[in-house]
């Protein structure tokens, strides 16, 4: 049985890569974003590997949402790269 990864924030750069190498080295990926019905995961389009990884919505602020989102993926193994960016807020 394949290894299984959680990746919160797979919609943005970092995560999008990183579940590129997981599923290259046979992992089953779960992803989360805050509204996964509606984001475009274009960083996902773009890579060809939109359709090989699963989507669902989780707020990590939410407790149930969370707590649902990992009893449903049950990974052996979780990666957060979620939380909003700010490039001007960084070079403060």
């Amino acid at each position: 049985m394949p290894k299984r990864a959680l990746i919160c924030g797979i919609s943005g750069q970092d995560g999008a890569y990183l579940s590129k190498l997981l599923l290259n080295k046979g992992y089953h990926v779960t992803g989360t974003s805050r509204d996964a019905q509606v984001a475009s995961f274009s960083n996902l389009v773009r890579l060809g590997i939109r359709d090989r990884v699963e989507l669902d919505s989780m707020a990590l602020t939410d407790f149930r949402s969370t707590l649902q989102t990992l009893n449903k993926a049950a990974p052996d193994e979780i990666h957060n790269l979620a939380g909003p960016t700010s490039v001007g807020l960084s070079l403060q």
